[in-house]
């Protein structure tokens, strides 16, 4: 287990997402690596939202986060729930800690740390491109940091922390020592007023008061650190310990784009992915285990999960690899769970074909029939349809390479007649294989089996016909390879 280096604070670690938009991948990997430090080191995870943006905050998008929370298994020992709030630190939602945030900047003012700013954002733009004609990079020029008294006529725009001309270095999990010049910063804006605090004021106090011991976060909020530090150390504050996890890159290297690859975390849900497969795809972005295996359940990450295995360099998110693993997850799992998880899907999309005989042993001998097959439980659901509606297809799509369509109408009519005697009860992979050996004899595999596989499924990829017919049982089979042979022979 690893030892805390702040002796007078347990490991405390958080999720501080803002409710301005859907839960995605980036930060559901974010909050699994917290989670996953937490457990592996009997510390408390801890869900903050930060919704200091009251214009684009939307209580919908903080319900999504508790379903993909939820949905991934990655149970929170504090913040807030569906219900009210879980522990001692609450509220746990910054619109609801005002009160707290206005003594911390009385005390920034009071203390000279923090000074009303007076400049309109006309101002501001005539500073920055002031500067850049003197090829200088842009940032606030203190303009307002040594007033005494308000400028006559003029209302506070902001108020600003001074940050002083000094070198920060701090450690981190991932990347060693960083050091950043505060000198290039400028002073920087911290709340609009006693009553509005930004983000990265808010969070300082709030890990803070939470006592949050180590702040694990994207490489994104690098830059924010050293300005954190900054207040942190201006407010008499603990300094946690950092580490900041890389970047998500698209399959090209290019940074992820939440316009376009960066989903949603619950379209991978309803798209079918497993929550198994999912956590242990995050998991290995950016991360790696002291092995080689790749396909972990939640147990064994937590054993295995290190911030010293995390890399410095971006990671891929390669949706193959998400498939290939999630597809390895289904393996394990027993025909019965499997049913369990269709069901939602196959309510939210009937299949019906008239039949009302399907029943969870129809169900159980399809998804045994479907499971090599299958990546995703949608994938059961799409490549079951045939089943229980036959698409319609062409004649010509029967036809086995140059065998001509009547060749094919007296193949299927063979089939057809060595069928129709066995006795329902007949109709196993044993028997029906050996019913087909008989006629294939000296033909072409193809030859029989490809016409009949059509037949029975109208597609072009499907199981085995033997697997189909053991399914659809001898009535359904026997009907549709017999409207097959009337395609060809009206």
């Amino acid at each position: 287990m690893l030892a805390s280096s702040h002796k007078e604070r347990p490991i405390r670690v958080r999720m501080a997402p803002s409710p301005t938009g859907p839960l995605h991948v980036g930060g559901a990997r974010t909050a699994l690596f917290n989670w996953l430090f937490a457990r592996k080191n009997g510390g408390a995870f801890v869900l903050r939202v930060d919704d200091t943006d009251k214009e684009r905050s939307e209580k919908k998008y903080e319900t999504e986060l508790f379903e993909g929370l939820t949905w991934l298994g990655m149970d929170w020992d504090e913040g807030p729930t569906p219900t009210g709030y879980k522990g001692p630190y609450g509220p746990y939602r910054q619109s609801e800690r005002t009160d707290v945030y206005k003594k911390y900047l009385e005390m920034l003012l009071a203390k000279g740390d923090a000074y009303y700013c007076y400049c309109t954002r006309e101002d501001l733009e005539a500073q920055r491109q002031a500067m850049l004609s003197q090829g200088l990079p842009p940032k606030y020029n203190g303009h307002c940091r040594n007033i005494k008294e308000p400028p006559a006529g003029k209302n506070p725009e902001v108020i600003r922390f001074k940050v002083p001309e000094v070198k920060v270095s701090f450690k981190d999990l991932v990347r060693s020592k960083v050091t950043f010049d505060a000198g290039l910063f400028g002073d920087q804006v911290i709340a609009k007023d006693l009553d509005t605090p930004l983000y990265n004021f808010a969070t300082v106090v709030d890990d803070e008061l939470m006592e949050i011991s180590h702040i694990i976060r994207g490489e994104e909020h690098l830059s924010n650190t050293p300005k954190q530090i900054l207040m942190q150390q201006a407010l008499g504050f603990k300094e946690p310990i950092y580490a900041h996890i890389p970047l998500l890159l698209n399959a090209d290297r290019s940074k992820m784009s939440k316009r376009f690859s960066d989903v949603a975390l619950l379209e991978y849900h309803k798209r079918g992915y497993l929550s198994e497969g999912m956590v242990n795809f995050l998991a290995l972005l950016g991360w790696h285990p002291s092995g080689n295996k790749e396909v972990m359940s939640r147990e064994e990450l937590i054993k295995e999960f290190d911030v010293a295995r995390v890399q410095q360099a971006g990671a891929v998110f390669n949706e193959e690899k998400l498939s290939w693993i999630n597809k390895e997850h289904l393996k394990n799992l027993s025909a019965k769970k499997i049913f369990a998880l269709l069901e939602p899907f196959i309510k939210a999309e009937p299949l019906t074909n008239g039949r009302e005989d399907l029943d969870e042993a129809f169900f159980l001998r399809l998804i045994e029939v479907e499971r090599s097959r299958a990546n995703t439980l949608n994938d059961f659901i799409e490549g079951c349809r045939f089943f229980f509606n036959l698409p319609e297809y062409e004649a010509a799509f029967l036809a086995w390479k140059d065998v001509p369509l009547s060749g094919v109408a007296s193949i299927l009519n063979e089939v057809l007649m060595a069928l129709k005697p066995m006795p329902a009860g007949d109709f196993t992979p044993e028997h029906l294989t050996k019913i087909l050996a008989d006629l294939i004899g000296a033909r072409n595999r193809g030859e029989v089996l490809w016409p009949l596989r059509v037949a029975l499924s109208g597609e072009r990829q499907s199981p085995d016909p033997v697997l189909i017919m053991q399914v659809l049982g001898k009535d359904e089979s026997l009907k549709r390879i017999t409207v097959a042979i009337k395609k060809i022979e009206p």
